[in-house]
This record gives C-alpha cells, sequence and structure tokens, in this order.
C-alpha cells in the first residue's frame, strides 16, 4: 500500500528516537507492543483451538491470523483471490525472480515500524526505492508545461521549485504546528500529540488539502500552488489529493510515511506469503511446527466470502464460494469494506446503523500502473553529448505523471514502471488496453526524451492494474473527504467493544482503510493488532499487565470525539 501522497525531499534526522507512524490520532506505541517480552496476552485454556474466521487473506488478515494462532486459537482464513492482497507481485516469465513488477504496495517508509517487525520476522530485506530526487536516485527530470529539467539534488532545479518547497515548509510550520508535532512524536511525548492534534481535528475536519493552502499566505501564488500539484516540489504531483480532508496529508506528513521509501527484495507479496508459512518461536496450545498453513486444509485459505450473517447465540455464521457454510463465535473482517455493500451478502445486524454509514461513506482512490521488464538500464548510460543519464526518475504535467526506473545492474534485466497515477488521471486510462496504454505512455516519453527508444529495449509483455475495475477492491485505497472525521473514528474504534450493545459484538474490522493511514501498510498491521486485542477480549482473555494492549489504551489515548 502506497499513498498517492509522494515521497518527500529527504531531510537528515536529528539525534534522538527516529520519526515513527506514531499517532497522531491514537499515538499508541505498536512497534514497542510487539518487541515486548511478555507477548500480546492470553486467551482461557477453554478458549485454545477455538476457530475465528478472518475474512482476506492481505497483509492485514494474514498479520491477524498469524497473531490469533499464537494465542491458541485456531484463524479460519478465507481469500478469493490468493493470499496476500494489494501487496501484488508480478514476475515476468523468462526473467529472474527479483525482476518484478509491484502492482500494488511498493515503497515502504521505514517509519513503519510495526511493519519492519513482520519484515524481520519474515526474514525479508529492503532496498532504498528510487523517488524522485532521493540518495537513491541517479537523476531526476522534472518536465512541466513542455520543460524539462534534469537534476540530480533538488539544488539543480531552478528557484522556482525552492520557492514551493518552502512555501510548503512554512504552511506546515504556521498553520500545523508541525516541528512541535514532530518532536513529540520523536519523543514518544503521546500528551503533546494528543493536545495538538486535539486542537487541529476540530479546525480541519471541513477543510480541504487545496483549501489549506490558499489559506496559507506563503501560497497566495497561484504558480506555486499549480507546480506543488503538478510535480511538487521536485518529488511527485499533490494534486490527486487536493480534495481530500487536509488531515489525510497532516497524518502522513507529521510521521514521516512520506520520506525515505524501501522496497522489498523480490516482491511485498513475500511477507504475508512468509508468514502463512513461518513457525513461530512461542505458541500458545499448539504443538511445536506450526503455521497457519498447517492449520488450513491442503495448506491453502478457504475460498471467498459470499454471505455473513449473525446466528444465535451471538455467532457469525459465514458462506463461501463453495458453498459450505460454518459458524464461529467470533469473526475478524480485512477486506475493503466496500466488499460488505456488493460483493457479500450481509445480514444488517452485523453493525450498528451508524457503522454502516460510515461504510457507506467510505472513499476510495483510483490508482493505476504500468510496467515493462527491459533487457538492462539503458538510462544509465550517458548521453554522449551532455554527459547526462540517458533516461531519469520521471516527473510531468504528462500522462504519465510519474515513471519510475527500477534496477541498476549493468548486466541484468531491469523494469520500468512507465506511469504511476491516482484519481482522475488513473481514471483517463480506465478503457485503455495494456498495449494501449503503452503507447500513450511512450509517446510521452518520446516527447522529453525526443533520441530515447524504450521500445526496443522491452523484453515481455507489459502489465498493467486499475485498482477502481478490480472487483474484489474496487478502488486503491481510503482517502477521506473533508467531513469525514467522525466516520472513520466509528470505524477505527470499533474494535473496542464494550460500549457496543451485545449483540453488535464480536465482529472485527480491520484493514488499512480502517486504520487512520489508509494507503499504507503500517495501518493495515496495527489495525490488525487491535482486532487481535479485540478477539482476545472477547474470549475473556487479556494483555500481560506488563506490556498493555491497544484496548487497554484506548481511555487515555482515543481519538477525539467530535459532536454530532
Amino acid at each position: 500500500m502506497t499513498s498517492a501522497v509522494p515521497a518527500a525531499i529527504h531531510a537528515e534526522e536529528p539525534a534522538g528516537r527516529p520519526i515513527t507512524m506514531f499517532g497522531p490520532d491514537f499515538p499508541f506505541a505498536y512497534d514497542d507492543y510487539l518487541a515486548h517480552p511478555a507477548g500480546l496476552g492470553t486467551v482461557p485454556e477453554r478458549a485454545h483451538g477455538t476457530e475465528v474466521a478472518v475474512i482476506g487473506g492481505g497483509l492485514s488478515g494474514i498479520v491477524a491470523a498469524y497473531e490469533l494462532m499464537k494465542l491458541g486459537l485456531r484463524p479460519v482464513v478465507y481469500e478469493i483471490d490468493g493470499i496476500g492482497g494489494r501487496l501484488r507481485t508480478h514476475r515476468f516469465p523468462g526473467l529472474p525472480d527479483d525482476v518484478v513488477a509491484e502492482m500494488g504496495a511498493m515503497r515502504f517508509p521505514p517509519a513503519s515500524t510495526s511493519l519492519f517487525h513482520y519484515l524481520d520476522t519474515a526474514g525479508l530485506e529492503t532496498t532504498p526505492f528510487p523517488n524522485p530526487l532521493s540518495p537513491a536516485t541517479p537523476s531526476t527530470v522534472v518536465d512541466l508545461k513542455g520543460r524539462s529539467h534534469y537534476a540530480r539534488t533538488p539544488d539543480d532545479l531552478p528557484d522556482v521549485y525552492g520557492e514551493v518547497a518552502k512555501a510548503w515548509q512554512r504552511t506546515l510550520d504556521e498553520h500545523a504546528s508541525f516541528a512541535e508535532m514532530q518532536t513529540a512524536i520523536r519523543n514518544r511525548d503521546a500528551a503533546t500529540v494528543k493536545k495538538i492534534w486535539n486542537e487541529l481535528v476540530p479546525r480541519l475536519d471541513n477543510q480541504t488539502f487545496y483549501g489549506f493552502l490558499c489559506d496559507s499566505p506563503t501560497f497566495s501564488s497561484f504558480q506555486h500552488r499549480e507546480i506543488f500539484g503538478q510535480v511538487g516540489f521536485g518529488t511527485g504531483g499533490w494534486d490527486t489529493d487536493f480534495p481530500n480532508s487536509i488531515l489525510e496529508i497532516l497524518r502522513v506528513v507529521y510521521t514521516g510515511a512520506d520520506d525515505e521509501h524501501r522496497s522489498i527484495v523480490g516482491g511485498s507479496e513475500q511477507l504475508p506469503r512468509r508468514l502463512w508459512e513461518h513457525v513461530p518461536d512461542k505458541l500458545a496450545h499448539w504443538p511445536s511446527g506450526t503455521n497457519l498453513a498447517s492449520l488450513h486444509e491442503n495448506g491453502q485459505p478457504r475460498p471467498g466470502v459470499t454471505r455473513l450473517h449473525r446466528t444465535a447465540p451471538n455467532n457469525i455464521t459465514v458462506t463461501d464460494e463453495s458453498g459450505h457454510i460454518r459458524t464461529f463465535p467470533a469473526a475478524v473482517f480485512t477486506a475493503q469494506s466496500w466488499m460488505l455493500l456488493s460483493k457479500i451478502e450481509c445480514d444488517e445486524a452485523l453493525f450498528p446503523i451508524d457503522h454502516w454509514t460510515a461504510i457507506e461513506r467510505t472513499h476510495y482512490m483510483a490508482s493505476s500502473k504500468v510496467f515493462v521488464p527491459v533487457d538492462r538500464p539503458f538510462w544509465l548510460d550517458p548521453d554522449p553529448v551532455t554527459g547526462r543519464d540517458t533516461m531519469s526518475m520521471t516527473l510531468t504535467d504528462r500522462m504519465p505523471r510519474g515513471t519510475y526506473l527500477l534496477g541498476d545492474d549493468p548486466d541484468r534485466p531491469a523494469v520500468i514502471c512507465l506511469s504511476y497515477t491516482w484519481a482522475d488521471d488513473s481514471l483517463k486510462w480506465l478503457p485503455l488496453s495494456v498495449s494501449d496504454r503503452v503507447e500513450v505512455m511512450l509517446q510521452s516519453l518520446r516527447e522529453i526524451y525526443p533520441g530515447v527508444d524504450v521500445r526496443r529495449h522491452i523484453v515481455g509483455d507489459p502489465v498493467t492494474v486499475s485498482w477502481e475495475a478490480e472487483p474484489h477492491f474496487m478502488g486503491a485505497f481510503k482517502a477521506n473527504l473533508p467531513g469525514h472525521y467522525r466516520y472513520q473514528h466509528r470505524l477505527f474504534t470499533h474494535f473496542v467493544q464494550d460500549s457496543l450493545p451485545e449483540r453488535y459484538r464480536g465482529l472485527f474490522l480491520a484493514g488499512d482503510d480502517i486504520s487512520w493511514t489508509a494507503g499504507w501498510a503500517e495501518g493495515a498491521v496495527q489495525t490488525a493488532l487491535n482486532a487481535v486485542w479485540g478477539v482476545q477480549r472477547h474470549f475473556g482473555g487479556a494483555s500481560d499487565p506488563a506490556n498493555p494492549g491497544p484496548g487497554d489504551r484506548f481511555e487515555d489515548l482515543a481519538p477525539i470525539e467530535l459532536p454530532d
């Protein structure tokens, strides 16, 4: 999962604790919770071996199932389209296994410390992702209004781009207490994080990203706003996020989710697949050597879910695509929430009406990508006249918007992400076949690089995705609009069910669209851990007193509630 928010210009970390995705809405230290030797808690022995449905085999579902198994419960995972979800890695026939196209999530900030806990568990390595103008990127071309600027560092760009960058930084500092918030996040100072954020939420919940810029005197220039929208300040366009709530953007920039991105060597899909096979060191109830695969028939998840309804006494009954019906005392739903409105026949008694309204008001961003495999990273060849790289990581206001060059070994095949787009830019591609998309993008790149023949380097079939057209997703990731804070609050806090009528308990929501940071894998992991805590409590279990869980700290850290 990767958000429409682009990577920021790299800034050196000051001494002390690094920025992490700690809050701001719910500043609970999930990484410390995971690392604590006491573990996540226990359930009573009478609950050991009890089946819990986990609907969705993406990252959130697999993390939830993995941790439920460690508690001694028996997760039953349902997945309609193969383990991975939007951690979808495409491998090209005939090419090495590590030459891949990441159709969904492809770049992960180190601030995602809970995610990196599971990457370490799975034994996966990461490498710097070549974001524009990052230290990992040999060169960048910013192409706007028919003029191209070649840069190895931000200082190589025309002065106006530096002005835009400074305008954005000043706007954050003067109107969103940026420096104070980052200091509080670094120090894990939850009280200060909450104080700053609880003052901003009522003031900014009704504000778009674009309106926030317009209200800042430092962005009084339309030219600056236009450059910021089209190509950012040399790092990526922000205009596809302009209609979204400014709170969505602040959550990302406060927590460093927009900086120092890394890619997973060999592909992101390996993470949920390795967790599926991983044997934990510590397991309650289950014999040594147990893993998720061994708890499932033929080592595979159950088919996708077609019906969910409540049955007495307080159970959740699941029907899958094979027609098989099974009843559970608890379930975790991790698929895209819109699936509950269209693809799955649902009993209205699954949730209170306010939660159904929140699900219905969910706003998903469209997103598309197109990749081609090439014989080698020819873009690193120096131009004989200028000495510049033949091609560069490209930001443009033309149709591709962002072109990423993936690979730096001159003796091995590589991959070009010809286009990565969101929202309206993605919808422009929706009616086009993959071959049509490639033709349009190659034409745009010829206009930027007149002497470069990309086509002669292509060594395999192109691949594409439009997440809004994927029937089991219907969008890439959630992005709240102004006024949606209350809906997000209902969905995120659903895991603490003590205040719900008993008839609504036992079904827990998780996934990145339930988190405050949709589009980021960290949000998928954090909400999975929330759901695990909820299931644990539902069965009469508890966290270790030395390692309180997210629900145990909820009263102190709960997100601010806005009045109706």
